[in-house]
């Protein structure tokens, strides 16, 4: 009944429609327009058009990264690099300042933005600013060249400038794209990448041809990068991870019993054991490594892998793993990234400051410490975390320090491993 009354009110729109239109000569020689019986679908109800998994799985790292040899693993490497390698420079070059000499400029206390148009305003400099307002500031008496004092208000207020001569134009921003340039060895590249990941930048270009990273950068992460840099002059230690991500099912559907441990290896082979928010933290001896801590858990429980890779951390800074780079997308774990805080003390002692978090946030925290040969695990993090309503089961990290000793040199090296 609802279709035919619906019929009926389309046949009289129809009708009145027809009844107001003029039609010419022309029109009313041609061919009555027949409009055909379509059914749309409502657009809601479809999936959103997206890149698939398997372009967007494409990842140049995978190879160095995501490649661990726990057969062999070299825990103490000496890496040379050719620290003039390193520059950092925007993307975009500015144009020089006209050379003009400041002489006792005052401001009192105003957005950056409105001082550098009072400072420019005599030089007829035209001030545009991306994302004001900008910080506020007062100055007193700047002398210097031009560009001396417009860096110092920029640098102040932790913006950048770019300068178009033709147009008479500076344009300020918070952020500027940056492009870094690295020593050509794979490790120091690696490392970078990590730190800018653990400075919490998610969007980055490396090329592995030229051993470039380009970037957008606010003045913070650019000064932070230039400590490192500077960081490298004192041929700096690296700590490099090999992780391993696992998940344990055990077959009775209990709990893993971890106390067990202590059956199956000799006393004194794990070392430590810290409590977290979240899990607990053993340090061990080379005794409990990937393959005889699989072994233990195999006779218990089904164990699947998740991620396995490595990163790099230059000592007392801080980096980031991201669990998916090294395993499918598709797993719900793959959002954990680990990041780690590493300090090398006296006799190769390593403290490694853990933090395990996801998109939602922290999971958890430990601060781990260890000799060179010994290894860590995480433990007794529930799946849970990632994917509820799972059968019982437990999320497994396992993590081996290695030491990255580097020495400048003035020699070309290609392709460190």
């Amino acid at each position: 009944m609802e279709n035919k009354f619906t019929l009926f009110l389309a046949f009289i729109s129809a009708f009145l429609i027809s009844a107001c239109h003029f039609t010419s000569a022309t029109d009313a020689d041609e061919p009555a327009q027949v409009t055909p019986n379509v059914t749309y679908e409502k657009s809601y109800n479809k999936p959103a058009i997206r890149t698939p998994d398997g372009a967007n799985m494409l990842d140049l790292e995978t190879p160095l990264r995501c490649n661990v040899n726990w057969q062999t693993q070299q825990l103490i490497l000496t890496l040379p690099f050719n620290n003039s390698d390193f520059k950092l420079k925007p993307v975009v070059a500015s144009d020089d300042l006209p050379l003009l000499e400041v002489t006792g400029f005052t401001f009192g206390t105003m957005p950056a933005e409105k001082a550098l148009a009072k400072l420019l305003k005599e030089a007829d400099i035209t001030v545009t600013a991306k994302d004001a307002p900008y910080p506020s500031l007062s100055g007193e008496d700047l002398k210097g060249e031009l560009t001396d004092v417009v860096n110092m208000i920029t640098n102040a207020a932790g913006i950048f400038y770019q300068y178009d001569a033709q147009k008479k134009l500076i344009t300020l921003s918070r952020k500027a794209e940056h492009i870094v340039f690295v020593p050509k060895t794979r490790p120091i590249m690696l490392g970078l990448l990590d730190v800018l990941r653990g400075a919490g930048l998610t969007s980055m270009t490396p090329n592995w041809s030229e051993y470039s990273i380009t970037f957008e950068a606010n003045a913070d992460l650019r000064n932070n990068l230039k400590q490192l840099i500077n960081y490298f002059e004192t041929n700096p230690i690296l700590i490099a991870y090999d992780v391993r991500v696992f998940k344990i099912t055990p077959y009775d559907g209990c709990d893993v019993e971890w106390k067990n441990l202590l059956d199956e290896f000799h006393f004194g082979s794990i070392t430590t054991a810290q409590t977290g928010v979240i899990g607990r933290v053993l340090t061990t001896t080379n005794e409990i490594n990937i393959t005889t801590l699989q072994r233990f858990l195999g006779a218990k429980a089904n164990i699947e892998s998740i991620s396995e890779g490595k990163f790099v951390v230059p000592n007392l800074w801080l980096s980031r793993f991201d669990v998916g780079k090294c395993g499918k997308m598709s797993y719900p774990q793959s959002e954990l990234s680990i990041l780690a805080k590493a300090q090398v003390e006296s006799d190769n002692h390593i403290t490694s400051d853990i933090t395990l978090e996801t998109t939602n946030g922290q999971i958890t925290q430990f601060k781990a410490k260890n000799k060179l040969g010994e290894n860590f695990m995480i433990i007794g993090l529930p799946n849970e975390i990632f994917a509820s309503g799972e059968q019982k089961s437990e999320i497994v990290v396992f993590m081996v320090p290695r030491l990255i000793k580097t020495i400048k040199t003035s020699e070309n090296i290609k392709n460190n491993l």
